[in-house]
């Protein structure tokens, strides 16, 4: 067994966090969650041993990323001065993608994985659609490009859900994959379904899960085959819906609806269903989503790099969506700037403050992330749960004198001290246990950027 004490501790259901708090562990399960009294003073019954690991500040359940692009990493800091939109942002990336194989695929992904477990990220779904070799040429394994996710994720020390993505067509219209997009497809949805039903991790730490990329990338006619392999395997089915207005206006121009109402005639929308970005939503498409409990994952770093715009969020959640949040192009693995930017965000498009308090904040890093990539056991400090805690220091020149409440807003990901996944440390006093990120990062990035 092991234990830990925290100094401050937000449990479920608790509009704050709650002081003094004994966490106990086996099998990486939480087997007692424990608040003591008056500083200290366990309740009857309650024996606080030595071996109980420290954690001052606050502690958090494991945070989820519920949408990644691990290759994205190495276009940090290489295309944000320059003038454009998603579409020119797009060529600059496909020219990383055209370079990676399975062997520098891992160490990237390695690197991106832990210094998100450096940012107290225990969960990454991996929206996974470089596939096969270049000019699309399936690798001896076809799906070596997958195996190497895994194991980048067992390396870091964090779970994965690798949502294999169905990407088949360049356009709304049917056009041609070209050029690096090649390496992205199939061919059709059902040899996708093909390939996805003969990869099986073997570790328990990575689960198996499936993504439309968009509307422009999968046609109307083979939508439902992607659903219909999600649903038949009990597995989460995520896709970017209406990041950009010309998405929309592709989407009308081909089949007379938007990309919302086609997903939902298709048969793909549901509460196992999650859309990314949802940026560009009609108020009809608002509803749709709401209705059928669809989530929503927002990704707000990534929404304002690209000049995407800035998605109705409260809308999309008193209609119905759970909303999850992620890193997606990794220009900041920040998921308490993600967070917070959900309600600053809000704020910038209504003009007024106030849209979510601190603990759904809380709620959509955490237990809708881990909801959303098929973790429902995971991301709240409660018994049965799995032991995944993310400790983030009082003390620093960012947290100092905030209260532990206001922690979400004032922490960044540099304030995370100490990482237990599954009941293992895999970050403690701020530094990863077995990888060196920045040196690794460093010579993964200079591989597939040199």
């Amino acid at each position: 067994m092991t234990r830990w004490l925290a100094e401050y501790a937000w449990l479920p259901d608790h509009a704050e966090p709650t002081p003094d708090v004994l966490i106990e562990a086996e099998a990486g399960r939480i087997t007692a969650v424990t608040p003591l009294v008056g500083g200290g003073a366990a309740p009857a019954g309650v024996e606080v041993l030595g071996d109980a690991v420290r954690l001052p500040g606050l502690t958090l359940p494991g945070l989820a990323n519920a949408h990644s692009h691990a290759f994205h990493r190495a276009l940090r800091g290489r295309t944000h001065g320059g003038r454009g939109d998603f579409w020119s942002w797009r060529d600059v990336m496909y020219d990383v993608a055209a370079r990676l194989d399975p062997d520098s695929y891992l160490a990237l992904a390695r690197a991106a994985y832990a210094e998100m477990a450096l940012a107290g990220i225990t969960c990454v779904g991996e929206f996974h659609y470089l596939h096969h070799g270049p000019e699309g040429r399936p690798y001896a394994d076809p799906n070596a490009m997958s195996a190497a996710l895994v194991e980048a994720a067992a390396h870091a020390g964090i779970r994965l859900t690798l949502l294999d993505t169905a990407y088949l067509t360049a356009g709304v219209d049917g056009a041609e994959l070209v050029g690096t997009q090649r390496r992205f497809g199939d061919g059709d949805a059902l040899r996708w379904a093909e390939r996805v039903d003969a990869f099986r991790p073997e570790n328990d730490h990575a689960r198996r899960g499936a993504a439309i990329h968009s509307v422009r990338a999968v046609p109307a006619e083979q939508l439902a085959t992607v659903a219909g392999w999600a649903d038949r395997n009990g597995m989460p089915l995520h896709v970017h819906l209406s990041e950009q207005p010309a998405e929309n206006d592709a989407c009308r121009a081909v089949h007379g609806c938007t990309p919302t109402r086609l997903l939902a005639d298709h048969g793909v929308l549901g509460p196992h269903t999650t859309a990314v970005h949802a940026t560009h939503p009609t108020s009809g498409d608002v509803a749709l989503l709401g209705e059928s409990r669809t989530g929503v994952c927002l990704c707000p770093t990534t929404e304002r790099d690209l000049a995407d715009g800035i998605g109705p969020a409260r809308r999309m959640a008193e209609a119905g969506s759970p909303l999850s949040v992620g890193s997606d192009s990794h220009a900041v693995v920040d998921l308490f700037e993600e967070a917070r930017a959900v309600e600053l965000d809000e704020r910038l498009r209504t003009r007024r403050r106030g849209h979510f308090s601190p603990a759904e904040l809380v709620t959509a890093a955490t237990v809708a992330g881990h909801a959303a990539l098929g973790w429902g056991d995971a991301g709240r400090l409660s018994v049965g749960d799995r032991a995944d805690l993310v400790t983030v220091r009082l003390d620093s020149a960012r947290t100092a004198g905030v209260p532990p409440v206001g922690a979400f807003f004032a922490a960044t990901a540099a304030d995370v001290t100490h990482v237990v996944v599954d009941g293992r440390t895999v970050v403690a006093d701020g530094r990863h246990q077995t990888v060196d990120v920045p040196t690794e990062l460093r010579h993964a990035i200079g591989e597939v950027t040199s």
